[in-house]
């Protein structure tokens, strides 16, 4: 069983100060292409257990998901101190999210 989506979430503040690596994962829980997605991004994250990961309730009037542009879900964007240095929208395999786990 994978982690649900938080509802409460940080504030962009938080976000922006956030020291090392970081994959914030927007979606909700009752979403198809998210819950699809949950095998891969286990699959690849899984490898990284050091890795900060963090699963964020999106949807309209969410604040952090609109600081961050998100139309689809999932999306993982990947910070480095705070700082976007990649994005993978709907994987549809692990590869991808591997693939951006090497711009940490």
């Amino acid at each position: 069983m994978t982690q649900p989506y938080l509802q409460a979430q940080p504030s962009r503040e938080e976000v922006n100060g956030l020291a090392g690596a970081t994959v914030l994962e927007f979606g909700t829980n009752w979403c198809g292409w998210c819950q699809g997605a949950q095998a891969h991004i286990a699959d690849a994250l899984g490898a990284q257990p050091a890795l900060r990961h963090i699963k964020i309730e999106d949807g309209p009037g969410r604040p952090l998901g609109r600081s961050f542009g998100i139309k689809l879900w999932p999306t993982l964007v990947y910070l480095r101190d705070g700082v976007e240095v990649a994005r993978v929208v709907r994987p549809g395999g692990s590869a991808p999210i591997r693939e951006a786990l090497g711009q940490l």
